[in-house]
């Protein structure tokens, strides 16, 4: 291995490391957020989505305490509005919509969505897969009509109940009322959504022009991994028509003010989201996110929360608002399919780590598994796939490197003859030289593992955040999306964690065997000792640490990179490399003059200016 190859190697490893440790760093500095949670908490025990669902979606048992979804002493207040001040004080209904992909529970406190449970996942231990669990959303539009008001603060009358649509209102005295409804569709993870203000034109004043949304959901942990879920958890805004979305939090607590219209947001967990969208956009709004710790009893993952402003008219008789909901995975086809680019919450990297995600790898991803259930196999075979669109420029690499391994023992001559650090241009010089006459590229082994850089960080990007990897088996790992654990300790150490990984102890010990391969190349001097060191030993140790606690998915896969990369230079120097001819060559052309190149040609240059320089310095001293 080359000196450039190894720049390259130590280029990535920064780079992983880097922001390895940047998100640790955020994750240890991120402080508890404090939410009043008691009374929330009992409310998640009260519902029952399982009895509601074998009930065929009926009405679902009212909780005993329904004030344990409205504002603490809201309902001791008096409004001007007699029916307000009645519905403040009504006892809360909950009703049940359901199709094949999820079951949406809403209450008439406040006509808002009360839990969503998603059918085709399960939470890592098990259990029920909630967007959020009975009772952690507040969702309330406040108007002013003679006095501030917020719908859910008030008991919405059920006026309509469909197997897929649900339509609650509230009523006024001075005549009209504000009416929600939703509805679903089969085969859907979208919630249709219409807010409306019927013969209000008396109620709300002609120069009311704004109405404003709040919206808060406490998102409760769903996988293996509290560090890897936190770090791929975040709050998206997204403005009309803009290339992606604008992301805040992944693992550490955020707020955003934002001065200008929004199309949608999403409240996202590592593999689900809630989203909003307003199809007439948003005016405004304040967004913040903020993440309970690892030990948090109620096992609470974060706290979104999203106020928003919209615009009507308040001079027309009958308004309605449109908005839609999405409860449902991450998954990059699923959220493409509704053509509002709900897919750019997924981190797949910048526009050009971005591009090999979106049209090599995932395609083939799911190519692979139309055909294929086992994903072990299917990594297996897309690391071959990959491996073969890169063989030109691998091959390259491998033949470079093999090349100057056989010029190996001119190399160290060069070291003896220039030992002493002001000779390092002519030693590079003359190395320079010795290149050109076997025929050597010097980039030749730097180059092409540059350019495979965006494919190596698009997979880094791509499993932790693939959700058809979620809870899938292979050997010894129960979920290829998270770590493999082979040994728990039971209690946190630094850079380790509290287990070892299997997986990603292999792909370090494989790639300290690679290195070992090939360390025979390497240059005697003995200022390359520290290179040597770090790319044998300092290498496989940092990415062991960055990977125990990643997708053991992703340490799998360089597993198998490195497995074939030994394969590949075994084949390389046994069969493309004559070494006796390299060295033949260089024979021949001893004595020879041999033409500079460009890259010789700089290193003069810059020799000269160096000798003048230091010309320039003794005659100051001089005077």
């Amino acid at each position: 291995m080359d000196k450039n190859t190894i720049t390259g190697f130590i280029l990535i490893g920064v780079l992983l490391f880097g922001f390895t440790w940047y998100q640790s760093k955020q994750y240890k500095n991120q402080v508890e957020y404090q939410q009043q949670q008691d009374s929330l908490a009992l409310a998640s025990d009260t519902l029952s989505l399982s009895a509601a669902d074998s009930a065929g979606g009926q009405s679902v048992p009212a909780v005993s305490n329904d004030s344990l979804i409205s504002p603490s002493g809201k309902g001791a207040n008096i409004y001007k509005d007699a029916l307000l001040d009645s519905a403040s004080s009504g006892t809360a209904e909950y009703y049940l919509l359901s199709n094949d992909k999820f079951d949406v529970a809403f209450t008439t406190k406040g006509a808002q969505p009360y839990s969503v449970r998603l059918r085709n996942y399960r939470n890592y231990d098990s259990t029920d897969l909630y967007v959020f669990k009975p009772g952690m959303s507040q969702y309330g539009v406040t108007v002013y009509t003679g006095e501030n008001i917020n719908t859910k603060d008030f008991v919405f009358d059920l006026t309509e109940k469909t197997d897929t649509s649900l339509v609650m209102r509230l009523p006024f005295s001075g005549g009209g009322y504000i009416q929600q409804k939703y509805v679903i569709h089969k085969g859907s993870y979208v919630v249709d959504n219409e807010l409306s203000f019927v013969g209000m034109e008396n109620v709300i004043p002609r120069n009311v022009s704004v109405f404003d949304i709040d919206w808060s959901v406490i998102v409760p942990r769903m996988e293996k991994g509290y560090k890897n879920e936190v770090q791929y958890s975040k709050l998206d805004f997204y403005f009309p028509d803009d290339k992606k979305p604008v992301s805040i939090g992944r693992g550490r607590n955020a707020d955003k003010r934002i001065d200008a219209k929004i199309s949608w947001f999403a409240f996202q967990q590592q593999f689900f989201s809630a989203i909003m969208r307003a199809k007439n956009n948003f005016m405004s709004g304040n967004m913040s996110i903020n993440f309970y710790q690892e030990d948090d009893e109620s096992h609470n993952l974060m706290a979104c929360k999203a106020d928003l402003r919209s615009e009507f008219k308040s001079d027309s008789k009958d308004i309605t608002v449109p908005y839609e909901f999405y409860f449902g995975p991450n998954h990059f086809s699923t959220l493409k399919s509704y053509g509002h680019k709900y897919e750019k919450i997924i981190p797949l990297g910048g526009w050009l780590v971005g591009w090999f995600t979106r049209y090599l790898i995932i395609p083939t991803f799911n190519f692979l598994h139309r055909y294929i259930a086992n994903f072990g196999l299917i990594i297996l075979l897309m690391t071959l796939f990959i491996k073969l669109i890169v063989s030109p420029l691998t091959f390259k690499s491998y033949k470079s490197s093999a090349m100057m391994q056989a010029i190996k023992p001119e190399i160290d001559k060069l070291n003896a003859k220039y030992p002493k650090q002001e000779d390092a241009v002519k030693k590079q010089q003359a190395t320079m030289t010795l290149y050109k006459r076997a025929g050597i590229s010097p980039m030749g082994g730097c180059l092409p593992m540059l350019l495979q850089f965006p494919i190596l960080w698009a997979m880094f990007r791509f499993f932790p955040a693939s959700i058809e990897l979620r809870q899938q088996s292979f050997l010894w790992a129960d979920d290829l999306s998270s770590y493999d654990s082979i040994l728990n300790f039971g209690t946190h150490i630094p850079l380790v964690g509290n287990h070892i990984s299997l997986f990603a102890l292999l792909m370090a010990v494989s790639m300290f065997i690679y290195s070992k391969m090939n360390s025979s190349q390497m240059s005697s001097d003995p200022n390359m000792a520290g290179m040597k060191f770090m790319s044998i030993w300092m290498m496989p140790v940092m990415m062991f640490f960055i990977c125990n606690s990643l997708s053991s998915g992703l340490s799998y896969y360089y597993l198998l990179s490195n497995i074939i990369m030994m394969i590949e230079t075994w084949v390389v120097k046994k069969f493309f490399i004559n070494q006796d001819a390299i060295l033949a060559k260089l024979k021949a052309s001893e004595g020879k003059v041999v033409p500079k190149s460009k890259w010789q040609q700089r290193l003069e240059e810059a020799q000269k200016m160096q000798k003048n320089m230091l010309k320039e310095q003794e005659k100051k001293r001089r005077r």
